[in-house]
This record gives structure tokens, sequence and C-alpha cells, in this order.
């Protein structure tokens, strides 16, 4: 580094590249710094940059509470490096009013590159690989239905009374499209109980 350079002013310079609530790989930021790693130190340690973990860092929107944290789609899609995934949550089957009533904070990403439990930004986030997933945000309660079924034995709910209120229940959903995502997105368990409660 020149003795006519200032660390803080290089730091400004990266700071002001970095999209506030944007999350980046350290790979992303060579572009904006000759001494990336120094300068994000810097701002980390100011408190302008967050480290959520290895590699990835974020510049936090502020809000009058305090710096907020990135949302969940940002973090998984700078992690995984692309938008092709689906970030979802077993929560969401409680809302399908079979019996399911177990609160979860991990969060489940459908995607095509990485398997394993990762911690990230103070989050945990479970990635597994599946063949097919919609990557629409909003889903209908059809395919919620087949994505219960195909993930029941890994939920620690009651088993057998959702399978009993399933039983009176399924006539609430559209036939036609809960094959039609049966086809595209189950798995045998997910047939097999399907085909018992239609019997």
């Amino acid at each position: 580094m020149s003795v006519f350079e200032d660390p803080m002013k290089n730091a400004d310079k990266l700071k002001e590249a970095m999209v506030l609530g944007r999350v980046y790989r350290r790979q992303d930021l060579e572009g904006f710094s000759t001494a990336v790693d120094r300068d994000l130190k810097t701002l980390v340690a100011s408190g302008d940059v967050r480290k959520l973990s290895g590699g990835l860092y974020v510049r936090p929107r502020p809000s009058s509470l305090g710096p907020l944290p990135p949302e969940d789609r940002e973090v998984v899609r700078a992690f995984l490096k692309t938008d092709d995934f689906r970030l979802t949550s077993y929560n969401d089957f409680n809302l399908l009013g079979l019996g399911l009533t177990q609160v979860y904070n991990t969060y489940v990403v459908y995607n095509h590159k990485r398997a394993g439990d990762f911690k990230l930004g103070g989050r945990h986030y479970k990635f597994r690989l599946v063949p097919a997933y919609p990557i629409e945000e909003v889903v209908a309660p059809e395919y919620l239905l087949v994505d219960m079924l195909s993930n029941l034995r890994r939920l620690p709910d009651n088993v057998e009374l959702v399978l009993r209120n399933l039983k009176n229940g399924v006539r609430r959903f559209d036939r036609a499209k809960v094959l039609e995502c049966l086809e595209r997105y189950g798995n045998p368990a997910g047939r097999r109980l399907l085909r018992d409660a239609y019997a």
C-alpha cells in the first residue's frame, strides 16, 4: 500500500459499492477493491458491514431498531450462487389443517447444488437436493399437501393423527391438482399415502 493511501478511504469506496441488504461472497467484491480482505476487515470492525459466515458479507439496511438482517432468500442466493432454489419451511404444513402443530425455526432449501445443514448469519438452513420443485414463493395447497406427505416421516408430530385427518380431509383439495403435483414433485412415500387416503 502506498504511504499516501488512506485505508479508511479505500474501505469507504468498497462500502459504497455494496448495495444495502444485498449479500455478497468475498469473491464478488474483489473487483471493487485492491485489498478486499483488509477493507472488509475494516468495515466489519466499524459495523458498516456484517460477516454472516465464511466468505459471506452484507451491508445491513439501517432501521430505528438497529441494522436489519438480510432477507433469507438473499442469504441463500449468495450461498448457492444461483436463484434456482425453493426456500420453504415445514411450518407451512400447519396451514393445511391436518393436525400438524409443531413450530420450526429452520428453513428448508430445495436445490440442485448443496445438501447439508448450515448456519448462515445466525439462522439455520437445511439444504436438500431434490429433483424438482416450484420456484414460485406462493404455492397451491395441493403442492403443500404433496410436499407434507413426502416429508411426513421427518416431522415430530403425531403421524397417525395426520393420516386419520387426511382420510377425512383429502376431498377438500382439488384432486386433479393433487395428482399433477404428485407426478411432478412427489416421492414414493407420498404416492403411497395419497393412494391410501383416496382408497
